[in-house]
C-alpha cells in the first residue's frame, strides 16, 4: 500500500512560530528569581503601546482574563447585558458570565463571520450596557456608523481582538480607535507570549482600575510594597498579571512581528488563489489588505461538512471548526435566541491548516485534499 508523505505542518490546524531568541530571553529571566510582574512586564507594555500608537497597555495572564478585567474596569456587572456574536470561542461568553452580566447573542454577516451595525442595533434592549464585537479571523469590525447611537445610550464598545493583533481599522491599528480593546497572546495567536493577553484602556483611570484588578486589588506596586510595613487593598482582584517570563517571550515576538505578519498574509493569499478554482467551497473574507489573518476558513455544504472533516482528518490534515455556536451550548441555554444565520454557518464552516510555518506547497496540498473530499462526498 502506497503512503503519501504529508507536507510539513499540514497536520496541524495552528501552531506557534518561534524566531530563535525566545529561549535565551526566557533563560535570562530565570537566574533573577523574579518570575511575576516586573520590569520586563512593564517594558512589554510600553513596547505594545508604542507599536499600537496608544497611551497605555495593561498586560495580563490571558486573553480571557483581559476580557474579564476589561469588562470589570468598564463597570459591567450583574443586571447588565452585553451584545456578543454567538459564533466565537466560548471564552468571549464566559468572560461576560464571569462578571455577572448576561450575553445577548446576535447573528453574524455570513460573508465575514463578524457582527454588523444593523445586527447590533436590532439587538439593543433597555439593559444593554456593552457591545463586544469579535474580530473574527483578524478582520476589524467597523461600527463607526452607530457609535453616536451607542454613546447616547451609554453603551460601551469592548473589542474582543483575540484574533486581530496587527490588523487595522482603515488606517488605524486595532486597539487605537478609542474602544476598550482586548488581545490574546496564547501559543497560536498572531503574537504570542506563550500565554498572556492585554487590555488597551480608554483612560488613565480605566488603566489604573485594570492594574488593580489584575493583582488582588492592591493599591501599591511590588516595589512600593517592599519598602513599607503594610499595604492597601482598594477593591476586588485576582492574581492575573503577566509574568516576566512571558513578557520576555513577548518582547522577542514583537521585535520580529513583521515577519509573522508577512508570512500569515502571504499564506492567506496563497489559499485564496488556490480556492478560487473550487466552486464548492467559499472562502471567508478577512479583508487581507488591512488584516493580519489568524485563520483560513471556508464554507462548504452543511450536508458534506462533517464527512469532509472526518475524511481530511483521517488523511492527517489538520482541519478544524471555529466555532460551534454558543447560543446552542448547554452552559448558555438561559440566553438562547433564534439565530438562523449562525445555525447554518455553524454547520458549514471548516478551518484549513493555517500557521506561519506552513508552506505554499502545504496550502495547495490541503486545498487539493479538500477538493477530493468534496467530490467524494457529493
Amino acid at each position: 500500500m502506497q503512503t503519501t508523505t504529508l507536507p510539513a505542518g499540514v497536520g496541524q490546524n495552528a501552531s506557534p512560530f518561534l524566531h530563535g531568541g525566545e529561549a535565551a530571553a526566557i533563560a535570562a529571566v530565570l537566574p533573577t528569581g523574579q518570575y511575576g510582574h516586573g520590569p520586563l512586564t512593564e517594558r512589554f507594555e510600553q513596547a505594545l503601546a508604542q507599536y499600537l500608537g496608544v497611551e497605555d497597555v495593561v498586560a495580563v495572564s490571558s486573553g480571557t482574563t483581559a476580557l474579564v478585567i476589561g469588562l470589570q474596569a468598564a463597570g459591567i456587572g450583574p443586571g447588565d447585558e452585553v451584545i456578543v456574536p454567538s459564533l466565537t470561542f466560548c471564552a468571549s461568553v464566559q468572560a461576560i458570565v464571569a462578571v455577572g452580566a448576561a450575553p445577548r447573542f446576535i447573528d453574524v454577516d455570513p460573508a465575514t463571520l463578524c457582527v454588523t451595525s444593523d445586527s447590533v442595533l436590532g439587538a439593543l434592549s433597555p439593559n444593554t450596557r456593552a457591545v463586544m464585537p469579535v474580530l473574527y479571523g483578524g478582520r476589524s469590525v467597523g461600527l463607526d456608523s452607530i457609535r453616536d447611537v451607542l454613546d447616547a445610550r451609554g453603551i460601551l464598545l469592548i473589542e474582543d481582538a483575540a484574533h486581530a493583533f496587527g490588523s487595522r481599522t482603515g488606517t488605524r491599528m486595532v486597539g487605537s480607535t478609542g474602544a476598550l480593546t482586548c488581545f490574546s497572546f496564547d501559543p497560536i495567536k498572531n503574537l504570542t507570549t506563550g500565554q498572556g493577553g492585554a487590555i488597551v484602556p480608554r483612560s488613565p483611570e480605566e488603566a489604573r482600575q485594570a492594574r488593580s484588578l489584575r493583582l488582588f486589588g492592591l493599591a501599591q506596586s511590588g516595589k512600593e510594597r517592599a519598602s513599607i510595613t503594610s499595604y492597601a487593598v482598594e477593591g476586588p482582584g485576582l492574581r492575573s498579571e503577566l509574568s516576566q517570563i512571558n513578557a520576555a517571550f513577548g518582547l522577542v515576538q514583537l521585535e520580529h512581528f513583521s515577519t509573522v505578519a508577512a508570512k500569515r498574509t502571504h499564506l492567506w493569499r496563497t489559499y485564496r488563489d488556490a480556492l478560487s478554482k473550487l466552486d464548492t467551497a467559499a472562502l471567508i473574507d478577512v479583508d487581507v489588505d488591512r488584516s493580519v489573518p489568524f485563520n483560513c476558513v471556508v464554507r462548504v455544504s452543511a450536508d458534506q461538512r462533517d464527512t469532509v472533516f472526518e475524511v481530511m482528518r483521517g488523511q492527517g490534515i489538520g482541519v478544524g471548526v471555529h466555532y460551534p455556536p454558543n447560543h446552542a451550548q448547554p452552559a448558555f441555554a438561559t440566553w438562547h435566541r433564534p439565530l438562523p444565520v449562525t445555525d447554518e454557518t455553524g454547520r458549514q464552516i471548516l478551518s484549513l491548516p493555517f500557521h506561519p510555518a506552513l508552506s505554499e506547497e502545504a496550502a495547495h496540498f490541503a486545498v487539493a485534499a479538500l477538493s477530493r473530499a468534496l467530490r467524494a462526498t457529493s
